[in-house]
Order: C-alpha cells, then structure tokens, then sequence
C-alpha cells in the first residue's frame, strides 16, 4: 500500500471525523437467555455490570433492553430508570440507547414507556425500527402508524431516534419520514444484516445499504450470529461504526463451542480496529460525532 491512506482506498479520507471508532453494545435483548450462555445479564446489576466492563475495554455507546432478575423482560419505566442510573454511575458519559421493540409488548403506551423517562436519566436515544420483518421464530410487526407516533414522540421528547434498518425499503421510508417532517436529520442508523428473513452480510449488501442512506447520515453497522464479525470488519474499512452484543451473538466463535461476553466481543472489535489503523473514540468524541450533548 505504500503510503496510501486505507481511508482513500475505501472513500472515507473526505470524513476526517468518521476516523473515531464508536463501540456500541447491545447487551442483552428480550430472548438472549442464561440457559444458552450464562455470560448473558439480567436485572440491573448485572446489566451495569456488564456495561462497566464493556466501558473500560473501548465502548462508549449501550443499547439498553430492561430484563427482571428472572431473565424476563419488561417495559416497565421504573426498571429502565434503575438500569440507566447504574450504567451512567459505572460509565460516565456514555451514550444511552433505550429500546422501544415491539417484538415481546405490542401496545404503544407499553413501547413508548422508556420515552418518558425525564432528568438525568433520559436517553440520549431511543431505538426505532423502520419497518416490520420476519425474525427466525416470529415477525416483528411496526405498522406505520406505530412507527410514526413513536417518531412523534421521540421528536416532542428531545430524544434523537436510533433508526433500525433490516433492509433497503426501511432506509426509504426514513427519507419520507424525513421529507414529512417526522424525522429531524441528521439520521443516525442502526444496519442490521445476516438474520434469515432480512438482508443479507455480504459486503455488497452493506455498501448498497449505506450508499442508500440519506446525505450526511451517521451509521454503525450490527450482524447476527456468525455475521456480527464480518459485518463489524465492514464497518470499520468503510468508516461506520458497530454494534457487538450478546442481543445478537451468544457466541465467539462461528461452531458454537465458546460462550461470548459482551466484554470479549468488544475486545475483539478493539483489537481489529487497532490493527486497521481506527481509533476507538471515547465518549465525548462520540458524542461529538453523533451530535448528542451530555444529559
């Protein structure tokens, strides 16, 4: 390669701020469960346990779901608060993502229960799905109204939507959510890729995803199962970001025989972006990249 910046090669040298990797963990889910890895937490100590270590070894971003201490999950406002306080005392200024999945609660009021978490303790984001979609047990069912009215929220609420995008129809319809006034830019994505029944971890389906993104748009990049390294290894070359998490992968490696933590799947990430020459960003650099001030 010579001299040759890698950010040329990939056409990013013209994103000097996209050079700082942002680590964003998914740590739990609604069906990631201890009887397949025991590395997976529940209830809020566990959970900021665990975002602790992710903390300290390079993340600066965590998609929180709320799990009870049996492992079910719960939308319930008053779990959230409590996981959110003990992640923001362990990891200081990270970025805090709430989930609003319909996949488990299926009500608006239930989904939208994170949204009216105030103070210190509101999200700087909250997660959006663009679209329905078939998961491999069952269907993830966001009705346009269902999308709108929680995109409306989010805008009345200061809490900048984490946009979920399975495939090519979602990143579209966050353009007319954006041409309607919905959506406020800059976008900032979440790319999903690899599960059966939405696209595809090929590295040509990652570039069509991300050049079909609307201009000036933010996005890291998450795969399931045996396509979360790939995808991250993606992300990394082309100048996005990436999820890794227990949510999408329970294990290290691809024949199923090593348990992951969230903490090794972001070591992994750590150590791969240190050998391609990114950066990991630190929180108030995330922040800055994302545009999102401290709460």
């Amino acid at each position: 390669m010579g001299n040759t910046d890698i950010y040329e090669l990939f056409g990013t040298s013209d994103m000097p701020h996209m050079r700082k990797l942002i680590i964003h963990v998914a740590l739990t889910g609604n069906y990631s469960m201890k009887s397949v890895n025991p590395h997976v937490p529940y209830g809020p100590e566990e959970i900021a346990e665990d975002a602790r270590r992710c903390f300290k070894a390079g993340a600066s971003s965590f998609h929180i779901h709320a799990r009870e201490a049996d492992g079910k999950p719960s939308y319930r406002k008053e779990l959230f608060e409590e996981i959110v306080a003990k992640v923001k005392a362990g990891c200081p200024g990270a970025i805090i993502c709430l989930t609003t999945s319909g996949r488990v609660f299926k009500t608006f009021g239930q989904r939208a229960a994170v949204l009216d978490i105030d103070g210190k303790l509101k999200p700087d984001f909250a997660s959006l799905s663009l679209g329905s979609m078939n998961f491999p047990k069952e269907p993830s069912i966001n009705s346009p109204e269902m999308i709108e009215n929680l995109a409306r929220k989010m805008l009345e609420r200061g809490i900048r939507p984490e946009l979920e995008a399975f495939e090519t129809g979602m990143v579209n319809h966050s353009a007319y959510l954006l041409r309607k006034g919905i959506l406020q830019g800059p976008l900032h994505f979440n790319l999903f890729f690899g599960l059966p029944g939405t696209m595809p971890g090929r590295m040509v389906d990652i570039i069509h995803q991300v050049s079909s993104l609307p201009q000036g748009s933010t996005w890291c990049a998450a795969g399931g199962g045996r396509f979360q390294l790939p995808v991250n290894m993606a992300a990394i070359l082309m100048g996005g970001h990436v999820r890794v998490g227990l949510e999408d992968n329970l294990f290290y490696d691809n024949e199923k025989t090593v348990p992951a933590t969230n903490e090794m799947l972001v070591q992994r990430v750590v150590r791969v972006a240190n050998e391609l020459g990114r950066p990991i960003a630190k929180p108030e650099e995330a922040r800055e990249v994302l545009g999102v001030r401290r709460q």
